[in-house]
């Protein structure tokens, strides 16, 4: 359960995040305004707040993998949002990320 529970605080962290970022870029490169950009702001401040209930109490580990699930949650962000179509060594890329994800917070540690 406690896995469970921390794979969807990173997906949660990942679409915060990546939301976030995607709204400012909407707001300021797309030129849709001042709303795209504050609504990405207040996303990217929930992101750092949902990293924070992570059942390991490290911030090095939990940021480190959550760099794993940003890896690949950008790749499927920009497939659904903005039509991007990832080559082979994007795919590959994001499952090494996501392994390595899973050994930094899943793998049992000797205490």
């Amino acid at each position: 359960m406690l896995i469970a529970r921390s794979i969807a605080l990173f997906v949660l962290a990942a679409l915060l995040e990546i939301g976030g970022a995607w709204l400012v870029w909407q707001g300021t490169r797309e030129h849709r305004g001042w709303a795209w950009i504050g609504a990405g702001i207040v996303a990217l401040g929930a992101y750092g707040f949902v990293a924070t209930l992570q059942p390991d109490a490290h911030f090095g580990r939990i940021l480190a993998a959550y760099g794993g699930v940003f890896v690949a949650g950008s790749l499927a962000w920009g497939m659904v949002a903005d039509g991007y179509r990832p080559d082979r060594y994007d795919i590959l890329g994001a499952l090494v990320c996501l392994v390595g994800v899973a050994i930094i917070m899943y793998v049992p540690r000797s205490r």
